[in-house]
């Protein structure tokens, strides 16, 4: 039994990043790490081509390959960010390019599913965007759609681009103050870790819930 664990941030070693390893890494499974960024694919063509063949037709990126490793999967823990309030492309992009896995067999169906997401709004705030609510919301309906075994997700705070772009503290539009405050500085706001965060004891327990329903279908 493998775990699959997909992260769409393009950061190294990033909050999305070491969320879903922790996931895996609580499962105590076989796992497989996949770093979208490191990986050339574009969305669906919507083209349904593999409506019965269970293979997308776009065969000149990696997507077919990243396909085939979500459909062998026992398991899966989908991690995105949050740019703009919204789920990232990559991301998006994987969960599209999946759609060759349901056709007809529904290779997906009935899979324990994970979602984790990274975002820098602070969700007590009800007049900034929900990112965390909207983007975890992305990628729990996809796995709904799919007939996966949702189980829950990891919410993640992230930072924002304006702690490390050099000109946060200046920049008209600085998103560091349009989260924080006007006074927030970047020293002041420091950097979020997921290690320090409740949602670490959530990711353990996901992971280990995602062990227990694989254990009883053995």
């Amino acid at each position: 039994m493998k775990v699959l664990g997909v992260s769409g941030s393009p950061i190294s070693n990033s909050n999305t990043d070491r969320a879903v390893k922790a996931i895996l890494d609580a499962t105590g499974l076989e796992a497989e790490f996949i770093k979208l960024s490191d990986y050339k694919f574009s969305g669906c063509m919507h083209c349904l081509k593999c409506v019965y063949t269970n293979k997308c037709a776009i065969t000149d990126d990696d997507g077919p390959m990243l396909i085939e490793k979500a459909r062998e999967a026992a398991a899966i823990v989908i991690g995105g960010w949050t740019p703009y309030s919204s789920l990232d492309s990559r991301t998006k992009a994987f969960m599209e390019r999946c759609f060759a896995n349901r056709h007809l067999k529904n290779y997906m169906k009935g899979k324990p599913a994970v979602s984790v997401v990274t975002h820098a709004a602070p969700e007590e705030n009800l007049e900034l965007p929900q990112a965390a609510s909207m983007g975890q919301n992305s990628i729990m309906y996809y796995m709904m759609e799919e007939g996966m075994n949702y189980l829950g997700g990891v919410k993640v705070m992230g930072n924002v681009p304006c702690i490390r772009c050099g000109v946060g503290d200046t920049c008209e539009i600085s998103g560091l103050k349009m989260l924080l405050g006007p006074t927030a500085t970047v020293a002041k706001a420091g950097v979020n870790n997921f290690e320090d965060q409740p949602s670490m004891e959530e990711a353990s327990r996901l992971g280990r819930l995602i062990t227990e329903i694989l254990k009883k279908e053995v």
